[in-house]
């Protein structure tokens, strides 16, 4: 099974959490990394610009990166969500199978974090 990686830059901790919780609501992640405090660099509007951001990584089946996409845009405060997919070279043992048992539909995951 092909995986992905999928990072996105969040203006703050909250979304990030948001935007993770409803991923994993629908079952389109196993799971989700929020590192808080990251600086990006970046040109917009052509201007040079930084910003203290929360990078949101999440572990989701290369099928499933459209959905998360979709999701990543419904819930981003960003006009234009800075989403990259990496695919995932190599896991450890079970890893890559529990990723896979984890974004089945049939399943339930409605906790609150």
């Amino acid at each position: 099974m092909e995986l992905f990686e999928v990072e996105v830059s969040c203006p703050d901790k909250d979304s990030a959490r948001a935007i993770a919780s409803a991923c994993l609501k629908a079952r389109l992640i196993a799971c989700a990394v929020i590192m808080p405090k990251v600086e990006s660099l970046f040109c917009w509007k052509g201007q040079i610009d930084s910003e203290s951001e929360t990078l949101l990584r999440m572990k989701t089946p290369a099928p499933q990166f459209e959905s998360v996409c979709q999701m990543i845009c419904k819930h981003h405060p960003y006009d234009l969500p800075a989403i990259v997919a990496l695919p995932v070279q190599a896991m450890g043992p079970g890893v890559a199978d529990w990723v896979e048992s984890e974004t089945q539909t049939a399943k339930i995951c409605d906790g609150s974090i």
